[in-house]
């Protein structure tokens, strides 16, 4: 019995998942089709068919466990330490210094190879 239950729910999951898609795929088109009107109308259509899809995939147990992992990762946002305006300061400091040594050795070694590669050559 419970197998059977498993079979008829997996069928109306991806039942469900078929029908976002083609949901989905009929407002992409219908943005195409309705050329005549204006680009906010083709836009709130599409939008709204692509809300429809999303209301439709997570009624699925795929859409549950996507929207369940959504709702953990706001609560782990939540909980974490942001770093201080100070701390960012800081940090983007350092990456631009890092940045700009970094791309003055590649220069450097461009340019001595350069001259190695032309003494080689003959060109000189």
């Amino acid at each position: 019995m419970a197998a059977q239950e498993q079979r008829t729910a997996s069928a109306l999951d991806t039942a469900l998942l078929w029908l976002a898609i083609v949901v989905l795929i009929v407002s992409i088109a219908g943005y195409y089709y309705f050329t005549a009107y204006t680009d906010v109308i083709r836009v709130l259509g599409m939008l709204a068919g692509v809300v429809v899809a999303a209301l439709i995939a997570f009624q699925s147990a795929l859409g549950k466990t996507a929207w369940s992992y959504v709702q953990g990762s706001r609560t782990e946002l939540r909980r974490m330490v942001w770093p201080t305006r100070r701390e960012t300061m800081q940090a983007t400091l350092l990456v631009v210094v890092f940045v700009l040594i970094l791309a003055a050795f590649i220069w450097a070694l461009d340019i001595v190879l350069g001259y190695a590669v032309t003494l080689l050559t003959g060109r000189a």
